[in-house]
């Protein structure tokens, strides 16, 4: 079969990136299976054992198992996110329930879990490295926490809530990536548009091309509520288009409503909580997370929001004084009249900064610049190396001595077969036991413009960039030998903490002076626009914190449910109007971040209960950028110290003790309410 199949043949591109040139959508299921099979014999040979589990007999063969199947898994995964044709829908909806049905017969096996339970009991007396200790912890922690001490009906029952979810979510993923599709707005007269730039309209008419319009221009949607269009289209009408077609997915009453697919989510994730010993599924995430509770949570989400809640009122005055007799301010206006308040305040223009973020020189000059900067290392563009999409780069990463890193992947552009939002995700996991270097992807929906024409980024996209080449770097960064902790594989909490830092070096002056050049003229960005810029900083902070936390909130509200008030029958409409009301952010001009039907993250990703991750990590994050005021800045000492201490551990360490190895202390909240306007 391995002669037949790409996935189960050697792997010739180098630092073992799959051929995907080679992969046809039919190859992935035969490949699981074999992968399965392989991973099941792998563990059945530590188990039949009769010698006293040691290190050496149990969890060293343990982390060796499972080498097809991870490189099976990451491969497919990265195409069902970022190019999901319908044949990869269809491999992905028949694999959810075997992948669920697989990973619990590994991490359910009583066999197994005695015979890691038993070295985890004997650690006292073993003369292990630190390492190896806390991989010991952790695989016994995690095989408890997923049910593996359960009896047998029991786990029975466990085995049937997690191969449901995983077919449940992957059909809220599906439904939302086609409703996005069938809702994008297709305006027929270029009047509707007026404000956006030319690339914007270039990028509209490709879409519409793209679609079989004709004379047509196309607005694509984002995963999240609003749009970016929504603060530069002059016609009301237009902006409420945008935005009710955005907050209308999933929850039509079509065959793409995700409303019934979230009450059966919500439902048996409450009934395995329960079934775990826990009161809510909240209660289960967070117990083994940084946070340690909801009740942690919630102390964090409450204290943040009643003051942002009052940052938006106050905006919202502002903002209807300049809208003057228009009516009432709604939701489709706040974005406009924002940048116009901006625009009067400040003298700044967000839209014009388009024209000075040409992509390739922000990912050049700005990305790359700063983290060669601060750890020395270069990128070389393998052309030569293919990847799972022609849209898709491949970079190659050395060492500043020269030395191997890894291979970056980066794909910009949206397209009707790629997810929502921007991620990262690894390919190949770095592993000294398993002599692999790290392969990492970002990607980004930027609207690709027609050709010949540049890709020019907004402001926020040229954040998005930085945030998400930091979860690269974390991915790069991280050297462990043993597979459990490669790369990302930190807690949820704690895992947005490296990317959000790296969004610092945007604003940098050295940094950003090499970047922010006129995509004409070449001209660097004005040094008053700069200083506008940070002045800028705090701006509009009540809007942004205020609609973070409602999605914060709806997640915690959500999972906080016991077995018994999930069962019920629930609105989804009518349920998120009573959270939001309970924590003071219904606000109808501020619309949550992300209604419950397009909520992919807690829906179809992996931050169920653990939307807050973004502002707890941001505490971490806030107080990391005052270290590095505090310490040089740019340097490459600094960076060889976040590098080493924090990023370079992965997660062999406990985040938090990482962190204090890195700041000298815990971290304290401060830096975070004053960025945030929080902080009287």
């Amino acid at each position: 079969m391995s002669s037949d199949n790409p996935l189960l043949g050697p792997r010739t591109l180098p630092y073992g990136l799959p051929d995907y040139t080679l992969i046809r959508p039919e190859d992935y299921l035969p490949a699981f299976e074999r992968a399965f099979a392989e991973h099941r014999d792998e563990i059945a040979d530590i188990t039949a054992s009769t010698d006293e589990a040691t290190f050496e007999n149990t969890l060293l063969p343990l982390e060796r198992s499972g080498e097809l199947l991870g490189h099976v898994t990451r491969t497919f995964y990265t195409v069902s996110s970022a190019d999901a044709t319908p044949a990869i829908q269809d491999v992905e909806e028949r694999l959810a329930p075997l992948m669920s049905a697989h990973h619990d017969s590994i991490q359910l096996d009583q066999a197994l879990y005695e015979r890691v339970s038993a070295v985890h009991e004997a650690l006292p007396r073993l003369d292990l490295t630190p390492e190896q200790r806390y991989l010991v912890e952790r695989h016994h922690l995690e095989m408890t926490h997923a049910g593996a001490a359960l009896d047998a009906d029991a786990k029975s029952r466990l085995t049937q809530i997690n191969q449901r979810l995983s077919t449940l979510t992957t059909t809220f993923e599906k439904n939302l990536l086609a409703d996005t599709n069938e809702l994008a707005v297709v305006f027929d007269d270029a009047s509707d548009l007026d404000g956006l730039t030319e690339g914007e309209l270039s990028a509209a008419a490709r879409a519409a091309a793209d679609r079989g319009h004709e004379d047509a221009w196309v607005v694509t949607l984002t995963l999240f509520t609003g749009h970016p269009y929504l603060s530069s289209l002059t016609s009301p009408a237009s902006r409420r288009r945008i935005l009710d077609a955005s907050r209308a997915r999933g929850s039509r009453g079509n065959e793409h409503d995700n409303g019934a697919v979230i009450r059966e989510i919500v439902r048996l994730r409450a009934e395995r909580a329960a079934l775990l010993g826990y009161p809510s599924h909240a209660a289960y995430i967070t117990s083994d997370q940084t946070a340690g509770s909801p009740a942690a949570v919630e102390d964090m989400l409450r204290r943040l929001a009643g003051p942002a809640a009052r940052n938006a009122h106050r905006e919202q005055e502002e903002l209807q004084l300049v809208a003057g007799d228009v009516g009432p301010l709604e939701a489709h206006d706040w974005a406009f009249y924002t940048e116009k308040v901006r625009a009067k305040r400040y003298d700044l223009d967000r839209g014009a900064l388009r024209s000075w973020f040409e992509a390739e020189r922000v990912l050049q000059d700005g990305v790359f610049r700063a983290a060669t900067e601060l750890y020395g290392i270069t990128f070389t563009e393998r052309p030569d190396i293919p990847a799972y999409h022609p849209d898709a780069r491949v970079f190659e990463i050395r060492d500043a001595d020269g030395g191997e890193l890894g291979l970056f992947i980066l794909d910009l552009y949206t397209r009707d077969t790629k997810r929502g939002g921007a991620w990262m995700n690894s390919i190949v996991l770095q592993s000294e036991l398993r002599g692999t270097h790290p392969v990492v992807v970002n990607n980004l929906n930027v609207p690709k413009p027609a050709p010949g024409s540049p890709t020019l980024l907004s402001l926020d996209e040229v954040t998005t960039l930085f945030h998400e080449f930091g979860h690269a770097l974390h991915g790069l960064f991280a050297t462990v030998t043993y597979p459990h902790f490669a790369g990302t594989n930190v807690f949820r909490d704690f895992v947005e903490f490296p990317s959000q830092v790296n969004e610092m070096w945007m604003l940098w002056p050295e940094v950003l002076s090499a970047y922010a050049r006129h995509v004409e003229t070449g001209e660097p960005l004005p040094a008053d626009v700069v200083d506008r810029l940070h002045e800028s900083e705090a701006f509009n902070q009540g809007f942004a914190t205020s609609e973070y936390l409602a999605a914060a909130w709806l997640d915690q509200a959500w999972h906080s449910l016991s077995a018994e008030q999930a069962a019920s029958d629930l609105d989804v409409a009518a349920f998120e109007a009573a959270a939001l009301a309970d924590i003071g952010l219904d606000n109808p001009a501020v619309p949550t971040r992300y209604s419950s039907t397009y909520f992919a993250h807690v829906f179809s990703g992996g931050y169920s209960a653990g939307y807050y991750s973004y502002i707890w990590s941001e505490v971490l994050d806030a107080d990391t950028v005052e270290w590095f005021r505090e310490n040089g800045g740019l340097t490459r000492s600094g960076g060889d110290r976040f590098r080493e201490r924090l990023l370079g551990v992965g997660g062999s360490k406990d985040p938090l003790e990482a962190y204090r190895d890195f700041r000298g202390r815990d971290a304290e909240i401060a830096p975070l309410l004053a960025r945030r306007g929080l902080a009287d």
